[in-house]
């Protein structure tokens, strides 16, 4: 089985962050990363439970903060919480008096119009995304898997230049691919859940593949560790990785 057919095979948000529910401690994470005060209009475009709008006002003080979902009964929860809550579009919303806005979405259909409206924000304006920047942007600050982008956004010449600007390296060996990757992994996910370390495999290879075939791996014959899980992930849960890369 090829690793996009096993993918396919998971909860969509896994990898996407889709409907995925942050814990608090990664709300607090991201809060405190990004400085977020009492001075902050704060959005968070795909609230799902609201838990997030509400640490921002009830432990951050600030000044507005506004959960966006299109799934109704989420919104219907999230309305018994402090903040306002609106069950819409985020591509139909208007957010122009933010300062600051986490927003965790993957698909083009979403980014390109939204990337229009962001373009349009008040200079200085935060945008907060998990995993990667905003297309074709360099972020202003990473502390990874959170990275802050910053309206007007600083454009990279080059997904090499970005990949590399979000990891803060020269280039990817196998401790940097697994270090991220882990952080990811234990950033949106729960702590009792027994098969972090199973996604945290996947995720490094991921990471290291997607390197090499950009040009910027350390190394370019595969190290012993990522071919080691490669042949792990073939011969105990047959999915196949070795097709992803590229002579």
């Amino acid at each position: 089985m090829k690793i996009e057919e096993y993918l396919k095979t998971l909860p969509e948000n896994l990898l996407s962050g889709n409907d995925v529910q942050l814990p608090e401690k990664s709300f607090k994470e991201i809060f405190n990363f990004v400085n977020l005060n009492q001075n902050d209009i704060f959005y968070h475009l795909g609230c799902g439970n609201g838990i997030g709008v509400q640490i921002a006002i009830d432990e951050y003080k600030v000044k507005k903060a506004v959960g966006i979902d299109n799934d109704s009964e989420k919104i219907n929860q999230a309305k018994n919480l402090p903040g306002e809550f609106v069950c819409q579009d985020v591509r139909d919303f208007d957010f122009s008096d933010a300062t600051i806005i986490l927003f965790w979405f993957t698909e083009e259909e979403i980014l390109k119009p939204m990337m229009e409206k962001f373009e349009k924000l008040t200079p200085g304006t935060r945008i907060i995304t998990i995993w990667g920047p905003l297309p074709e942007c360099l972020p202003e600050k990473v502390n990874f898997p959170y990275i802050l982008n910053t309206v007007p956004f600083k454009k990279a010449e080059s997904l090499q230049e970005q990949l590399l600007a979000v990891f803060g390296v020269k280039c990817v060996d196998f401790v940097t691919a697994w270090e991220y990757a882990e952080r990811y992994t234990k950033a949106i996910g729960d702590p009792n859940i027994p098969n972090d370390r199973f996604l945290t495999i996947i995720q490094t290879l991921v990471i290291w593949i997607n390197a090499k075939n950009l040009g910027v791996a350390c190394r370019e014959e595969i190290p012993e560790s990522i071919q080691t899980y490669i042949n792990i992930m073939k011969m105990h849960f047959d999915i196949d990785f070795e097709h992803l890369l590229k002579e």
